[in-house]
């Protein structure tokens, strides 16, 4: 047999027995000064971190990203710049209600988030499989998660809870439309795309700004699963996304997805015939077409689950120069609650981490000490900026273009071009076929029929109808059915 490394407690002390504790003589109670046995079992009881409240859930890996088109008349960000450059990147999927012991197999957004290790540091961008989402004011999320997980009495989803916060909220119509559709149960995560969702702001080295939506097509075509099917996956094997992912790159038959952007010149927004920046809405092809950027790679698995996934820290806060926000709320509120989650969940030095520390730049700022600080702390350098030693300052150079938005500050409802919530929910309704209809109604009825207080039902049913009077009517006589 080949030498082995010898077992040792933390401090590096060689163990002369993992078996056995020490006791008072053969029979005697376990002793106290068992420093070894004290260890393990309290290092043992701290071993799990909090999850995470939402997309709990995930898997991830290594990859890259090379671009195909060069994109410096839209950004100055160096990973969409230059015909073949490529970075590093690492993705994070995920589903969204469920906790880490959860099912893959269910009903539920996907989360489809992308570090890019640049050159000029960290650019993470996080999505869902998703162009649109639930709600457009993050003052709501909290709410809608809290309808969404377990309720605080029965300790389990309930159907009254999700659909009488749907029946609230008129604007959720295009994404249950979306949700209970057939693309609403990826069959894995290789075979779905992914989306920015939100509106980024690109800005060229000219000094010139426009808008942006991200869309990653999967290049292994998309598969889904019907309700049954996903019942059955989930019960026989709930890593199923999981394993499908890890086993794939380890034979390599490595996934891949092609990026492309829609792009609206910045003076656009003002006159298009929806809020550019409405989460909730979707921008057309036929306005602003799909220009491909490149390829996303994925060809490598982590070598330690927890040191990369469940450790990974994605935070739409972290742009570099050329990428931006925009006036998204929803975007807006994000920038503040992620990293707010991993400072919680992680510490104030998970961008330390290996999977979150940036691959191709280097960080070097004025922050120090704080939990787990493992490097050098900042050795003898002073910590405060301006000084008159040495250490790093600032470039003078924005990251992004000023976003041309102006006002008083209050709280105000959404312009006018919101007052219909329901018309790309009908649209979505009307472009698939017959049969996608009667499964699309089917599993809206599945839900509704188990809710009952009929004023939720009514109210949610009345938004279908809003969107196409056809889709409404189905609805209801499929609820009507299950009740009978």
């Amino acid at each position: 047999m080949p030498d082995r490394r010898t077992l040792t407690t933390e401090s590096g002390a060689p163990v002369a027995d993992n078996q056995n504790s020490q006791t008072a003589g053969p029979g005697g109670p376990v002793l106290l000064q068992d420093q070894h046995l004290v260890e393990k079992l309290a290092r043992f009881n701290r071993e799990r971190i909090p999850e995470r409240v939402v997309h709990a859930r995930g898997s991830g890996a290594y990859g890259y990203f090379e671009v195909a088109h060069d994109m410096s008349a839209y950004t100055k960000a160096k990973v969409f710049n230059g015909t073949g450059t490529r970075s590093e990147t690492f993705v994070r999927f995920s589903t969204v209600a469920g906790g880490r012991g959860a099912p893959e197999a269910v009903r539920d957004p996907r989360g489809f988030a992308v570090k890019f290790y640049t050159l000029d540091g960290n650019y993470d961008l996080v999505g869902n499989n998703t162009t649109i989402f639930f709600i457009r004011d993050p003052l709501k999320f909290p709410d809608f998660i809290h309808s969404q997980k377990p309720d605080p009495f029965t300790n389990r989803q309930e159907p009254e809870n999700v659909w009488d916060f749907f029946s609230h909220s008129p604007e959720a119509t295009h994404m249950f439309t979306w949700l209970f559709g057939d693309r609403g149960i990826p069959a894995n995560y290789r075979q779905m795309d992914g989306f920015g969702s939100h509106t980024f702001s690109w800005t060229n080295a000219r000094g010139e700004q426009f808008y942006v939506k991200y869309h990653f097509k999967t290049d292994q075509g998309i598969a889904t699963l019907t309700t049954e099917d996903a019942g059955s996956l989930a019960g026989a094997n709930p890593e199923s996304h999981n394993s499908d992912l890890l086993e794939a790159i380890e034979r390599r038959d490595c996934p891949s997805w092609t990026l492309k952007v829609q792009i609206m010149p910045v003076a656009d927004a003002d006159n298009y015939g929806v809020n550019p920046f409405d989460l909730t809405k979707v921008w057309p092809y036929a306005d602003y077409p799909l220009i491909e950027v490149g390829k996303l790679v994925l060809d490598r698995n982590a070598d330690n689950y927890f040191s990369d996934v469940e450790q990974a820290a994605f935070d739409p806060g972290n742009f570099v120069p050329g990428i931006g926000p925009s006036p998204d709320k929803m975007l807006q509120g994000r920038l503040f609650a992620y990293g707010d989650a991993h400072r919680y969940r992680l510490g104030i030095n998970h961008t330390r981490i290996p999977v979150n520390a940036p691959h191709a730049a280097k960080a070097d700022n004025y922050g120090r000490d704080g939990a787990m600080r493992v490097d050098d702390n900042g050795a003898r350098s002073k910590n405060y900026e301006p000084n008159s030693f040495d250490g790093p300052v600032q470039t003078n150079e924005p990251h992004y273009g000023g976003l041309p938005v102006a006002g008083v500050s209050g709280t105000y409802q959404w312009d006018k071009r919101e007052t219909n919530d329901f018309e790309q929910a009908g649209a979505l309704y009307r472009l698939i076929d017959e049969a996608a209809k009667q499964r699309l109604v089917g599993n809206i009825a599945d839900g509704l029929a188990q809710v009952n207080h009929r004023e939720i039902v009514d109210r949610s049913v009345s938004y279908f109808r809003n969107a196409d009077p056809d889709y409404g009517e189905r609805i209801a006589r499929a609820i009507a059915a299950r009740r009978a």
